[in-house]
């Protein structure tokens, strides 16, 4: 009877761990879930980092305003983005550059930046002074208007 007891109870423990990690996935699913063109990522608001802290663009590309969209490859929102930003990268290239930063595959970025969602976008001046940022899935002719109120029109070349 006594060795019937010893595979059950490791069974039931087995059990227990399995239940536990789903469990736990299921949370940090939750806390990362792509909702209303958002990912909420576990940062918290407290480390939020001050506006024009941290983003400071490369000394070559200091000259023109840029748009820095970081989100997440596998979030849903932020893939509804990625051929907006490429076509604008393309379109105003030599006015304006546009930067990717995938946040769960780049340590820590998520913390320079102060990203509490995914994607979130922020407006550079070209001295790399945060004019505005904005959480969620942002359309093209938002971003410039955006960009128009912030004092940047910028044109197609043809």
């Amino acid at each position: 009877m006594k060795k019937n007891i010893v595979p059950v109870v490791l069974l039931i423990i087995a059990v227990v761990a399995v239940v536990g990690i789903k469990n736990k996935k299921k949370a940090a699913q939750e806390t990362m879930g792509c909702e209303s063109g958002m990912c909420i990522l576990p940062f918290p608001a407290e480390k939020m980092v001050s506006e024009g802290t941290g983003g400071e663009a490369p000394a070559a590309a200091k000259s023109l305003p840029r748009l820095l969209d970081l989100g997440a490859g596998k979030c849903v929102p932020c893939k509804a983005m990625a051929p907006i930003l490429d076509e604008m990268k393309e379109t105003f290239a030599g006015q304006l550059n546009v930067e990717f930063i995938d946040v769960w595959e780049t340590e820590g970025v998520s913390e320079k930046y102060g990203i509490r969602m995914i994607p979130t976008q922020i407006f550079y001046d070209a001295e790399g002074r945060e004019l505005f940022r904005h959480e969620g899935f942002f359309s093209r002719e938002d971003m410039l208007a955006k960009w128009k109120e912030l004092g940047f029109d910028f044109s197609t070349v043809d």
